[in-house]
């Protein structure tokens, strides 16, 4: 039906062609190169399955015998509390003190539960390595009843097994032992906790003792100097006359104090008494002001009154007046009184002030005096604080070291330890290995990772052809088939290598001959490609198909003799007179692949043995328009046949009788024939057998034709297992092509009008 034509393509099928929709979305490039990835290495793992899933058994068998051979492991767990330690006990209530414990003290007891000696003490004790006597006597562990490298030895396997562990914030340490025999396991951790308890109180109590003699010894010598400095002592206090020196020191100092007020006092009392004298010698007027005098106050009041009544009577009566003149005289007389005992007060004054002046002095010379004698004690008081000093320091460490000594000796006797059993260990019900499943399950995704990373190494290492992506990449030249490895079936998608004979790579025959798959099945995936090819190699050229081809391979063993036959039986099979030549002088098999005989054929027309119209054309079973020739027997020199004039001018010939010359060549590296061959031809098919065609070979050969100036139309990607390489149509292949398809194929193909 028109618009919905069959179109080939190089994947060998055919597919309707998708017309794009108009509001098609653009595909996102990242996620088709994501999705390309993950298939690729999906293909990479499905490739490489067997190798995967030996590894995971042989490692997961390995594992798990392993497991059910290996003797059963106990383990006994003890939980110890260690708290600080204290240097010394106070008293009883000392015992439950608790200070807080740094992690180097921690680390340390840990290390000393770890130790080489606590370790052969418990084996020691509970007998868990019989070995022999030294045999020489002088050696320091003949005590010990065992060699050093034999107890070294015991003592390495031991902590093996031991493990001492603190939880994180914690005091605690956990100690635990591992063994066969879970009785064993608790006894172990039981022994060795108590070991380590005795030994912490054992080195304790022999520091203490250790002390304690030190401390006694010391305790003599402050004894002897506590004696002669109290000696020394009183020896001076009687030498000096400084008995109470004590009490004396304080009345010396008390009574020089007392004088210094008195003599301080004494100097205020004459600088008074001395501003007094001179200000009233100075203005006798002011004594009254100044000094305090009831007698000079009623003679001055009187002196007042009388001058008043003078001045009455001089303005009453005049100054003749025997009133006036008796009062005049009366004031005379009062004024000379009270000059007098101004004159009086003045002398008292300044009597004050000199014996001021003699007190002040008195009381200075005493000052002196007293001062002289304190000096004169603390000169006496140096060298006896010295002694005394020295005294009170000796009797004060001889103090302090009797009472620490009495402290060490209560602690001596006391059994108190900053280490207590919180859990003692238990004997174990359960192994802790072996845990087979979990081994099992452990061994079995190792493998599987073992596996898959072998899978990857494998394929990193592999420089083979794997599809046409990488052909068109290293060679530019356009991939003309893919042929799949042999059809749809179970026993030909697991046949991974086949020959020009059709057998795989264990030598177990395919269902058909591959050679004949397009005339045994032509229903079949297979040889649908072949038709592909048929269909590439015409189109390949631009003028007109090629009339004569050469197909060759870089190597042997790549299926050329297969593609060669198909490739003829399928342009035969359209009409075309096909003349297929077996050009592999040195290896021929086409006629062997057709059951025909190989008795005359290229080598004796290019010998001379034989004309070309003498030579036997074999034709095939069922095309009339396939002709054979074949390689004959062997020559002695293939190559200078080939590159003969008779092998031009064969050519010429053929090419007027037959519309297509399919010849079939030997692989290009090992021979120089195929170099030969395409320069005779009109184009090269290069047969690349995927996943053993090296880059390399292929790059190689490439360059050796083309240098040869043959022209290579393209390659065939031959044996590619569909399955697994990506090329999904042909699974589906066989279902899309009905029994009606599959009779219409084969009708077509005899009537030639495919």
């Amino acid at each position: 039906m028109p618009g919905n034509e069959l179109i080939p393509l190089n994947s060998g099928s055919l597919i309707p062609p998708q017309r794009p929709a108009r509001n098609q979305s653009v595909i996102d490039l990242e996620q088709v190169d994501a999705f390309g990835q993950l298939r690729a290495t999906w293909d990479i793992l499905l490739k490489h399955q067997w190798l995967i899933l030996f590894t995971a058994f042989v490692l997961t068998l390995l594992v798990a015998v392993y497991s059910y051979k290996m003797k059963p492991v106990y383990r006994a767990t003890a939980r110890v509390d260690i708290e600080a330690e204290e240097p010394l006990l106070q008293s009883l209530n000392d015992l439950f003190r608790t200070e807080d414990v740094d992690d180097s003290f921690l680390a340390t007891q840990i290390s000393v539960l770890e130790s080489d000696n606590l370790a052969w003490e418990t084996i020691q004790q509970l007998g868990l390595a019989a070995v022999p006597n030294s045999p020489d006597p002088s050696s320091p562990d003949r005590v010990l009843g065992t060699p050093p490298a034999m107890k070294n030895a015991a003592v390495a396997a031991f902590k093996g097994r031991l493990k001492v562990e603190r939880p994180k914030e914690t005091r605690m340490a956990l100690v635990s032992f591992e063994s066969t025999d879970p009785r064993e396991a608790a006894t172990v951790v039981n022994t060795l906790v108590k070991n380590y308890i005795e030994n912490n109180f054992k080195t304790k109590y022999d520091a203490t003792r250790q002390a304690t003699g030190w401390m006694e010894q010391r305790l003599d010598e402050l004894k002897l100097k506590v004696e002669k400095s109290e000696e020394a002592m009183v020896a001076y206090e009687r030498e000096n006359n400084l008995a109470n020196i004590g009490d004396k020191q304080t009345a010396e100092e008390a009574q020089l104090e007392t004088m210094t007020k008195d003599l301080s006092q004494a100097q205020t009392d004459r600088l008074s008494k001395e501003s007094l004298y001179k200000m009233v010698a100075a203005n006798d007027s002011q004594v009254g002001f100044i000094q305090a005098n009831s007698l000079l106050t009623s003679l001055e009041a009187k002196e007042i009154d009388l001058k008043e009544q003078y001045s009455a009577a001089l303005a009453q009566y005049g100054p003749t007046y025997p009133k006036v003149v008796g009062i005049q005289d009366q004031l005379k007389d009062l004024q000379g009184l009270i000059a007098q005992e101004r004159k009086r007060v003045v002398e008292n004054l300044h009597n004050d002030y000199l014996a001021a002046v003699q007190r002040e002095k008195f009381l200075a010379d005493a000052v002196t005096e007293q001062k002289a004698d304190v000096d004169r004690v603390n000169q006496l008081l140096i060298q006896h604080n010295l002694l005394k000093r020295e005294f009170e320091t000796n009797q004060q460490l001889y103090d302090n070291l009797l009472q620490h000594l009495k402290d060490a000796n209560v602690s001596a006797g006391l059994r108190a330890t900053n280490i207590r059993v919180i859990d003692e260990a238990t004997i174990p019900s359960l192994p802790i290995r072996p845990n087979r499943l979990r081994n099992i399950e452990f061994a079995l995704a190792a493998g599987l990772i073992l596996g898959i990373a072998l899978a990857f190494t494998r394929e990193a290492l592999d420089n083979s052809i794997k599809n046409a992506q990488e052909i068109e990449k290293l060679t530019n030249l356009p991939t003309l088939s893919i042929i799949p490895i042999g059809g749809h079936s179970t026993a030909l998608r697991s046949a991974r290598r086949f020959n020009s004979n059709g057998r795989n790579g264990s030598n177990g025959k395919l269902p058909w001959p591959v050679e004949l798959a397009v005339l045994s099945k032509p229903g079949a995936p297979i040889s649908e490609a072949f038709r592909t090819l048929r269909t590439s190699v015409l189109l390949s050229t631009a003028e007109r198909p090629p009339q004569a081809l050469l197909i060759t391979s870089s190597q042997p063993s790549e299926g050329k003799t297969a593609t060669s036959l198909n490739l003829a039986v399928t342009l035969a099979q359209k009409g075309s007179r096909v003349l297929l030549v077996d050009a592999d002088l040195r290896r021929p098999g086409l006629a062997k692949a057709l059951n025909l005989r190989n008795q005359q054929g290229l080598a004796e027309i290019l010998t001379g043995t034989c004309e070309f119209d003498e030579a036997l054309l074999q034709k095939p079973e069922g095309l009339d328009s396939l002709f054979l020739l074949p390689a004959g027997p062997y020559p002695p020199n293939p190559a200078e046949l080939l590159c003969s004039m008779k092998m031009e001018n064969l050519v010429r010939r053929l090419r007027q009788e037959f519309d297509h010359i399919v010849v079939d060549s030997p692989p290009v590296l090992p021979i120089t024939d195929a170099t030969i061959l395409s320069s005779l031809v009109d184009g090269v098919v290069m047969v690349v057998e995927c996943e053993a065609t090296t880059r390399a070979a292929l790059s190689r050969a490439c360059h050796v034709i083309e240098h040869s100036g043959g022209k290579i139309l393209g390659t065939v990607l031959n044996k590619v297992d569909t399955r697994r390489d990506g090329y999904y149509g042909y699974r589906y292949y066989h279902g899309y092509y009905s029994d009606n398809y599959r009779a219409y194929y084969r009708d077509s193909d005899r009537s030639g009008t495919a």
